[in-house]
């Protein structure tokens, strides 16, 4: 009898893959990071170079230690670029320090904020008793020493260039010879120019100091009247990138245009000069007298 046979089950245990690990996290947060650095590359191609020099300015100096521009800064925007869509920002903001001040609360007359074609105009007017100069000199008194650094502050912030001009009524100047309105007005933007760089502008800030004497009365019917004599700062604008690229585009159509017409003027006087005297017939190929012209028009027909 045969024996049975012996069934024999064996049991194998399961072995379960490794894990994977965070490998794959870390490949898709290097992903993400170029990603936005490929942004902030497109978006700093597209803006002006004063907020490029802020942002490097962060990136050098990121607990703002320094005094670039960019890197002092309470994150408010303050130093953002002054430009037509937000010079009334500043204007807003220039009227609300003014207004602060207590000890200028009855001069607040003689301080005229406007937007003008070319920048955000500040004008500190003077009064018959002097307002802000000591009567007949440069030398600034306590209210104009006080207001200049008020606006010198402010002006800091920003990256725009300010220009400073002085003004004089047409009464002839009555101090020692030699000296005259023209004098007088340039002394005195040099001597608001010497105080807000002191107390808040940057060196590099100002871009030009004027002196106009009597030449730009404010009030042309009354020579004489004393808001004529007067110290103004214009902020200057920045231009965004969007009016520096219409700009560009148009110095580039002009361009073109004028290339173009230069070639069509060049290759009409040269074919009047190589034209005869009286009109030939049309002719549908260049006759063999016409030399180089004859060799590529054959060439040109292989084609």
């Amino acid at each position: 009898m045969a024996k049975p046979k012996m069934i024999v089950i064996v049991k194998k245990p399961r072995v379960h893959a490794g894990h994977h690990g965070g490998a794959w996290k870390v490949a898709y947060a290097d992903f993400v990071t170029a990603l936005m650095s490929l942004f902030i590359v497109l978006w700093l191609m597209n803006t002006n170079p004063s907020v490029r020099k802020a942002v490097a300015g962060y990136f050098n100096d990121p607990l703002g230690r320094s005094t670039l521009t960019g890197t002092d800064r309470s994150g408010s925007g303050d130093n953002l670029p002054i430009t037509k869509d937000n010079i009334k920002t500043l204007k807003t903001r220039l009227e609300k320090s003014i207004h602060a001040l207590d000890n200028l609360k009855a001069l607040s007359d003689q301080i005229e904020i406007t937007v003008t074609p070319e920048g955000l105009r500040i004008e500190l007017l003077e009064t018959k008793d002097g307002s802000f100069f000591q009567t007949g000199r440069a030398e600034l008194n306590a209210n104009g020493r006080e207001i200049l650094t008020v606006l010198a502050r402010e002006l800091g912030k920003v990256p725009n260039r300010i220009m400073i001009e002085g003004h004089t009524d047409a009464r002839p100047y009555s101090g020692h010879a030699g000296y005259s309105n023209w004098d007088l007005s340039t002394d005195r933007a040099n001597a608001a120019r010497r105080l807000m760089q002191a107390t808040g502008l940057r060196p590099d800030q100002v871009s030009q100091v004027r002196g106009y004497a009597d030449q730009m009365l404010r009030v042309p019917s009354n020579p004489y009247d004393p808001s004529n004599r007067r110290i103004s700062l214009i902020v200057q604008y920045i231009h965004s990138a969007p009016e520096a690229a219409v700009s560009d585009d148009a110095a580039n159509k002009a361009a073109a245009t004028h290339t173009a017409s230069s070639v069509t003027a060049a290759t009409a006087s040269a074919s009047a000069k190589l034209s005869p005297a009286t009109p030939a017939p049309p002719r549908s190929a260049p006759s063999r007298s016409d030399g180089l012209a004859t060799r590529l028009w054959n060439k040109l027909r292989h084609y």
